[in-house]
Protein backbone atom coordinates (compact mmCIF):
# COMPACT_ATOMS: atom_id res chain seq x y z
CA UNK A 1 0.00 0.00 0.00
CA UNK A 2 2.83 2.57 0.83
CA UNK A 3 4.83 1.25 -2.08
CA UNK A 4 2.01 2.85 -4.38
CA UNK A 5 0.93 5.89 -2.23
CA UNK A 6 4.67 6.72 -3.37
CA UNK A 7 4.90 5.94 -6.77
CA UNK A 8 1.21 7.84 -6.89
CA UNK A 9 3.16 10.96 -5.12
CA UNK A 10 5.99 10.61 -7.74
CA UNK A 11 3.35 10.63 -10.93
CA UNK A 12 2.18 13.89 -9.07
CA UNK A 13 5.59 15.52 -8.52
CA UNK A 14 6.53 15.09 -12.14
CA UNK A 15 3.28 15.98 -13.50
CA UNK A 16 3.30 19.14 -11.33
CA UNK A 17 7.07 19.95 -12.95
CA UNK A 18 6.90 18.86 -16.67
CA UNK A 19 2.65 18.40 -16.98
CA UNK A 20 2.38 21.40 -18.99
CA UNK A 21 5.40 19.99 -21.15
CA UNK A 22 3.54 16.49 -21.80
CA UNK A 23 0.28 18.49 -22.59
CA UNK A 24 1.97 20.71 -25.37
CA UNK A 25 3.65 17.61 -26.50
CA UNK A 26 0.68 15.44 -27.14
CA UNK A 27 -1.30 18.65 -28.52
CA UNK A 28 1.76 18.79 -30.90
CA UNK A 29 1.27 15.25 -31.92
CA UNK A 30 -2.13 15.03 -32.09
CA UNK A 31 -2.59 18.57 -34.43
CA UNK A 32 0.59 17.38 -36.33
CA UNK A 33 -1.03 13.82 -37.13
CA UNK A 34 -4.12 15.59 -38.35
CA UNK A 35 -2.36 18.55 -40.23
CA UNK A 36 -0.31 15.59 -42.26
CA UNK A 37 -2.95 13.51 -42.99
CA UNK A 38 -4.88 17.14 -44.37
CA UNK A 39 -2.32 17.74 -46.18
CA UNK A 40 -1.67 14.28 -48.02
CA UNK A 41 -4.82 14.42 -49.42
CA UNK A 42 -4.67 17.76 -50.74
CA UNK A 43 -1.45 16.76 -52.29
CA UNK A 44 -3.20 13.69 -53.72
CA UNK A 45 -5.81 16.13 -55.41
CA UNK A 46 -3.39 18.34 -56.75
CA UNK A 47 -1.43 15.80 -58.30
CA UNK A 48 -4.36 13.68 -59.70
CA UNK A 49 -4.62 17.27 -61.91
CA UNK A 50 -1.09 16.21 -63.50
CA UNK A 51 -1.25 13.01 -63.69
CA UNK A 52 -3.53 9.77 -63.60
CA UNK A 53 -0.08 7.56 -63.07
CA UNK A 54 -1.96 6.36 -59.61
CA UNK A 55 1.21 4.64 -58.31
CA UNK A 56 3.74 8.17 -58.85
CA UNK A 57 0.55 10.14 -56.77
CA UNK A 58 1.18 7.47 -54.25
CA UNK A 59 4.83 7.66 -53.94
CA UNK A 60 5.17 11.57 -54.03
CA UNK A 61 2.07 12.12 -51.36
CA UNK A 62 3.10 9.65 -48.78
CA UNK A 63 6.97 10.71 -49.15
CA UNK A 64 5.79 13.97 -48.14
CA UNK A 65 3.05 12.87 -45.12
CA UNK A 66 6.66 10.57 -43.62
CA UNK A 67 8.63 13.68 -44.00
CA UNK A 68 6.20 15.92 -42.03
CA UNK A 69 5.57 13.02 -39.28
CA UNK A 70 9.11 13.01 -39.03
CA UNK A 71 8.86 16.62 -38.28
CA UNK A 72 6.25 16.67 -35.82
CA UNK A 73 7.38 13.80 -33.77
CA UNK A 74 10.80 15.73 -33.07
CA UNK A 75 8.94 18.73 -32.29
CA UNK A 76 6.83 17.00 -29.71
CA UNK A 77 10.01 15.47 -28.14
CA UNK A 78 11.68 18.59 -28.13
CA UNK A 79 8.95 20.30 -25.90
CA UNK A 80 9.52 16.99 -23.43
CA UNK A 81 13.27 17.91 -23.35
CA UNK A 82 14.35 15.82 -25.82
CA UNK A 83 18.14 16.65 -27.38
CA UNK A 84 17.39 18.00 -30.94
CA UNK A 85 20.86 17.45 -32.04
CA UNK A 86 20.55 12.76 -31.74
CA UNK A 87 16.76 13.40 -32.32
CA UNK A 88 17.29 14.56 -35.51
CA UNK A 89 19.68 12.59 -36.38
CA UNK A 90 17.90 9.18 -35.61
CA UNK A 91 14.38 10.72 -37.01
CA UNK A 92 16.12 11.44 -40.03
CA UNK A 93 17.38 8.20 -41.05
CA UNK A 94 13.72 6.56 -39.86
CA UNK A 95 12.35 9.19 -42.11
CA UNK A 96 14.89 7.94 -45.43
CA UNK A 97 14.74 4.46 -44.69
CA UNK A 98 11.13 4.43 -44.80
CA UNK A 99 10.79 6.90 -48.03
CA UNK A 100 13.55 4.38 -49.78
CA UNK A 101 11.47 1.64 -49.04
CA UNK A 102 7.97 2.81 -50.54
CA UNK A 103 10.13 4.29 -53.70
CA UNK A 104 11.22 1.28 -53.99
CA UNK A 105 8.46 -1.20 -53.05
CA UNK A 106 5.44 0.95 -53.81
CA UNK A 107 4.95 0.15 -57.47
CA UNK A 108 5.11 -3.51 -56.87
CA UNK A 109 2.30 -3.26 -54.48
CA UNK A 110 -1.42 -3.54 -56.51
CA UNK A 111 -3.47 -0.33 -56.01
CA UNK A 112 -7.27 0.34 -56.57
CA UNK A 113 -8.22 1.04 -59.98
CA UNK A 114 -10.27 4.02 -58.23
CA UNK A 115 -10.67 6.51 -55.67
CA UNK A 116 -13.03 7.66 -53.06
CA UNK A 117 -15.85 9.17 -54.77
CA UNK A 118 -15.48 7.24 -57.98
CA UNK A 119 -18.69 5.54 -59.31
CA UNK A 120 -17.43 1.84 -60.83
CA UNK A 121 -18.70 -1.27 -61.92
CA UNK A 122 -17.00 -4.47 -60.38
CA UNK A 123 -18.82 -7.56 -61.62
CA UNK A 124 -22.39 -7.02 -61.32
CA UNK A 125 -22.51 -4.49 -58.49
CA UNK A 126 -22.42 -1.07 -59.81
CA UNK A 127 -22.00 2.21 -57.11
CA UNK A 128 -20.15 4.50 -56.05
CA UNK A 129 -17.10 4.35 -53.83
CA UNK A 130 -17.67 5.23 -49.99
CA UNK A 131 -14.43 4.23 -48.58
CA UNK A 132 -11.32 2.13 -48.71
CA UNK A 133 -9.06 -0.23 -46.46
CA UNK A 134 -6.01 -2.68 -46.68
CA UNK A 135 -8.80 -5.42 -46.41
CA UNK A 136 -12.09 -4.19 -48.27
CA UNK A 137 -13.91 -1.49 -50.48
CA UNK A 138 -17.08 -0.05 -49.31
CA UNK A 139 -19.35 0.48 -52.35
CA UNK A 140 -23.08 2.20 -52.02
CA UNK A 141 -25.21 1.38 -54.63
CA UNK A 142 -28.08 3.56 -56.48
CA UNK A 143 -30.74 2.22 -54.60
CA UNK A 144 -29.30 2.47 -50.89
CA UNK A 145 -27.76 -0.42 -50.54
CA UNK A 146 -23.97 -0.56 -48.84
CA UNK A 147 -21.79 -3.45 -50.13
CA UNK A 148 -18.24 -4.45 -48.54
CA UNK A 149 -16.29 -5.83 -50.98
CA UNK A 150 -12.99 -7.64 -50.47
CA UNK A 151 -9.85 -6.29 -52.48
CA UNK A 152 -8.53 -9.31 -53.48
CA UNK A 153 -11.68 -9.85 -55.51
CA UNK A 154 -11.98 -6.32 -56.97
CA UNK A 155 -7.97 -6.94 -58.29
CA UNK A 156 -8.98 -10.63 -59.65
CA UNK A 157 -12.15 -9.11 -61.13
CA UNK A 158 -12.98 -6.73 -64.50
CA UNK A 159 -13.35 -2.51 -63.02
CA UNK A 160 -15.17 0.34 -65.03
CA UNK A 161 -14.27 3.10 -63.35
CA UNK A 162 -16.73 5.72 -65.11
CA UNK A 163 -14.78 8.74 -63.87
CA UNK A 164 -11.40 8.01 -64.87
CA UNK A 165 -11.80 10.14 -67.80
CA UNK A 166 -13.53 13.78 -67.70
CA UNK A 167 -15.98 13.16 -70.44
CA UNK A 168 -18.35 10.52 -71.26
CA UNK A 169 -20.16 9.88 -74.32
CA UNK A 170 -24.05 9.53 -74.35
CA UNK A 171 -26.09 7.69 -77.04
CA UNK A 172 -29.77 8.78 -78.10
CA UNK A 173 -30.67 5.79 -80.01
CA UNK A 174 -34.47 5.73 -81.60
CA UNK A 175 -36.48 4.05 -84.22
CA UNK A 176 -38.68 5.78 -86.87
CA UNK A 177 -40.94 4.12 -89.11
CA UNK A 178 -39.70 3.19 -93.03
CA UNK A 179 -42.57 5.74 -94.52
CA UNK A 180 -41.08 8.72 -92.03
CA UNK A 181 -38.70 11.51 -93.33
CA UNK A 182 -35.34 10.46 -92.81
CA UNK A 183 -33.26 13.74 -93.12
CA UNK A 184 -35.40 15.36 -91.34
CA UNK A 185 -35.38 12.97 -87.98
CA UNK A 186 -31.28 13.01 -88.05
CA UNK A 187 -31.50 16.96 -88.14
CA UNK A 188 -33.75 17.02 -85.08
CA UNK A 189 -31.61 14.49 -83.40
CA UNK A 190 -29.07 16.92 -83.90
CA UNK A 191 -30.38 19.96 -82.75
CA UNK A 192 -31.97 18.58 -79.77
CA UNK A 193 -28.24 17.51 -78.94
CA UNK A 194 -26.43 21.06 -80.41
CA UNK A 195 -28.96 22.97 -78.39
CA UNK A 196 -28.35 21.60 -75.41
CA UNK A 197 -25.13 23.65 -73.11
CA UNK A 198 -23.76 20.50 -71.22
CA UNK A 199 -22.37 19.23 -74.56
CA UNK A 200 -19.26 19.35 -75.59
CA UNK A 201 -18.50 21.03 -79.09
CA UNK A 202 -15.53 18.78 -79.40
CA UNK A 203 -15.94 16.37 -80.96
CA UNK A 204 -19.14 17.27 -81.95
CA UNK A 205 -22.64 15.74 -82.06
CA UNK A 206 -23.22 13.07 -84.85
CA UNK A 207 -26.27 11.03 -86.10
CA UNK A 208 -25.65 7.94 -87.78
CA UNK A 209 -28.18 5.29 -89.53
CA UNK A 210 -27.27 2.09 -87.47
CA UNK A 211 -29.34 -0.15 -88.58
CA UNK A 212 -32.12 -1.14 -91.25
CA UNK A 213 -34.11 -3.34 -88.61
CA UNK A 214 -37.27 -5.04 -89.40
CA UNK A 215 -39.70 -2.40 -87.65
CA UNK A 216 -38.03 0.35 -89.08
CA UNK A 217 -35.14 2.42 -89.32
CA UNK A 218 -32.52 2.74 -86.19
CA UNK A 219 -30.91 6.37 -85.43
CA UNK A 220 -28.11 6.94 -82.81
CA UNK A 221 -27.27 9.88 -82.20
CA UNK A 222 -23.79 10.63 -80.14
CA UNK A 223 -22.39 13.24 -77.88
CA UNK A 224 -19.72 13.69 -75.34
CA UNK A 225 -20.99 15.43 -71.84
CA UNK A 226 -18.61 15.88 -68.87
CA UNK A 227 -18.73 12.70 -66.38
CA UNK A 228 -20.36 14.54 -63.71
CA UNK A 229 -23.70 15.67 -66.01
CA UNK A 230 -23.52 12.45 -67.64
CA UNK A 231 -26.61 10.82 -66.28
CA UNK A 232 -29.32 13.99 -66.23
CA UNK A 233 -27.93 14.91 -69.83
CA UNK A 234 -28.33 11.84 -71.21
CA UNK A 235 -32.25 11.33 -69.30
CA UNK A 236 -33.10 14.98 -70.65
CA UNK A 237 -31.76 14.30 -74.35
CA UNK A 238 -34.17 11.17 -74.43
CA UNK A 239 -37.32 13.63 -73.12
CA UNK A 240 -36.57 16.48 -75.27
CA UNK A 241 -35.98 13.54 -78.65
CA UNK A 242 -39.50 11.87 -78.08
CA UNK A 243 -41.51 15.64 -77.25
CA UNK A 244 -39.52 17.08 -80.46
CA UNK A 245 -40.33 14.12 -82.65
CA UNK A 246 -43.72 14.44 -81.33
CA UNK A 247 -43.84 18.06 -82.43
CA UNK A 248 -42.78 17.54 -85.77
CA UNK A 249 -44.48 14.58 -86.58
CA UNK A 250 -42.25 11.90 -86.91
CA UNK A 251 -43.82 8.67 -85.87
CA UNK A 252 -41.55 5.78 -83.69
CA UNK A 253 -41.47 2.33 -85.48
CA UNK A 254 -42.67 -0.18 -82.30
CA UNK A 255 -43.03 -4.01 -82.86
CA UNK A 256 -45.40 -5.54 -85.05
CA UNK A 257 -46.20 -8.59 -86.37
CA UNK A 258 -48.76 -9.76 -88.77
CA UNK A 259 -50.71 -12.67 -88.43
CA UNK A 260 -52.78 -14.24 -90.88
CA UNK A 261 -55.74 -16.34 -89.64
CA UNK A 262 -56.60 -19.36 -92.51
CA UNK A 263 -60.19 -20.74 -92.48
CA UNK A 264 -60.29 -24.10 -94.20
CA UNK A 265 -63.01 -23.71 -95.88
CA UNK A 266 -61.95 -20.48 -97.63
CA UNK A 267 -58.95 -19.52 -99.91
CA UNK A 268 -55.49 -19.04 -98.13
CA UNK A 269 -54.93 -15.07 -98.56
CA UNK A 270 -51.31 -16.30 -100.81
CA UNK A 271 -53.69 -18.08 -103.59
CA UNK A 272 -55.91 -15.15 -103.41
CA UNK A 273 -53.28 -13.13 -104.45
CA UNK A 274 -51.69 -15.20 -107.06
Amino acid sequence: MNDQVTKLHELGKVMQEHGLQLILALLILILGLFLTKWAIKVLKTVLAKFTKNAATISIIANSVGVLMLGVVIVASAMEIGAKPGPLIALIMIIVLAVIGVIVVFRPLIPTLPFTVGNTVKVGDLLGKVEATTILNTRVRTFDGKTFFVPNRQILDDIVINYHFTKTRRVKVDVTIRYDQDLLKAKQLIEAVMTEDARILTKPAPQVYVLELGLNGVKLGGRCWVNNAKYWVTKCELQEKTKLRFDAESIRFAYPQMNVYHRNDLETPPSQENG
